[in-house]
């Protein structure tokens, strides 16, 4: 007897075809590999850099690998300390906590020492997008930039500049070279050599923790980025800014853990790989079109800004050690290429039409 009910299928064949079309769509899905990803930050979300990966790095990795629905990756943010603490990011993926992240280099001139080219080259450049394509290009150029983090079990993957120019914020008014005299001041670390010949100490630390240290008195001053100061709300505490233009630099570097990149489809990773780039690029355009209205917002939250004369950004360029010298002999002392790139970073800057208040590598 055919199965018709009243020239319908009836029920056992609807069911049959219902669930032959169910296998086709789980033999679709089960064709897309779910791939599974901790991407770390110990800076909350309010950081500039953090917000831009959960939001921008994060989704655009995911629009990209739909376009072709063979892998979905499932990810597990872990910012503000959840895994690790401000500086604990390069630590934390070399050890397997995460396996994505943004280091913050300034904390580990020890371990990646190149890292800190632009730090020992201040009153050079305040383009952060030009400064993070020029180290990308030197670490495409010198392979013992990426050595550097394959030491540390990771893989290079884009490195970024979040700062227009640090700037200096203080109680009281600083106005030129002699108001240095006897101050503290809060800093990344490699920075804090601004100071020498001063008369101010440094104190070094990550900036999660300037608000309070100037709260407190530990400190009475801090380098900082505009941007940085009002996220950080610093004009309730450190009301005035000099704005001297010592210059942006690199802070951060995407990097994955070795052990995870080895095991990633090759398709997966070049979609990271650009994408990281793209980050890179946008967080230099952010960094770069934030200055002004961090400025007009730091003065509408109370604070005072000052703009050092020509002659007293050039008297401080000027008035330095020769940072960048010192670093590159203490990096060739050490086999690593120091003198070669610094050489390599002031003339691909100089190319681009910066103009140095010091030419670093000469003088």
């Amino acid at each position: 007897m055919a199965h018709h009910c009243h020239g319908r299928p009836c029920f056992p064949v609807r069911m049959a075809c219902a669930f032959v079309a169910l296998l086709g769509l789980s033999s679709a899905a089960s064709a897309q590999q779910v791939i599974n990803l901790t991407a770390l930050d110990g800076y909350p979300v309010r950081a500039m850099w953090v917000k831009e990966f959960a939001e921008f790095f994060i989704p655009e990795v995911d629009k990209r690998l739909a376009a072709t629905g063979k892998y979905k990756i499932r990810w597990n943010q872990a910012w503000g300390g959840q895994i690790v603490k401000p500086g604990g990011v390069l630590e934390g993926l070399k050890r397997g906590l995460g396996d994505i992240g943004v280091v913050t280099t300034p904390f580990h001139t020890d371990k990646i020492p190149l890292q800190s080219i632009a730090y020992v080259t201040p009153f050079v450049s305040t383009n952060p997008t030009l400064v993070a394509q020029t180290l990308d290009k030197l670490a495409a150029q010198f392979p013992e930039v990426k050595q550097e983090f394959a030491a540390q079990g990771q893989v290079y993957l884009a490195t970024a500049a979040v700062l227009d120019s640090y700037q200096l914020f203080t109680k009281t008014s600083v106005k030129q070279l002699a108001d240095f005299q006897g101050l503290k001041v809060n800093g990344a670390g490699t920075n804090l050599r601004y100071l020498d010949g001063l008369g101010a100490t440094g104190v070094a630390g990550p900036l999660t923790t300037y608000y309070n240290n100037l709260q407190t008195g530990v400190v009475n001053g801090a380098f900082l980025w505009t941007e940085a100061a009002v996220s950080f709300k610093l004009a309730e505490v450190a009301p005035h800014m000099l704005k001297a233009d010592l210059g942006s630099v690199n802070t951060k570097v995407v990097t994955a853990n070795s052990e995870t990149w080895k095991k990633l489809p090759d398709e997966v990773k070049n979609v990271i790989q650009e994408v990281a780039v793209a980050y890179r690029d946008r967080l230099g355009k952010i960094a770069a079109g934030i200055g002004k209205e961090s400025e007009a917002a730091y003065s509408k939250a109370g604070g005072t800004i000052t703009a050092m004369s020509a002659d007293g950004r050039a008297a401080w360029a000027k008035g330095l050690p020769n940072l960048a010298k010192e670093w590159a002999a203490s990096m060739d002392g050490k086999g690593k290429p120091g003198s070669k790139l610094l050489s390599a970073y002031m003339d691909a800057l100089r190319a681009a039409g910066e103009k140095p208040l010091r030419d670093w590598d000469r003088n």
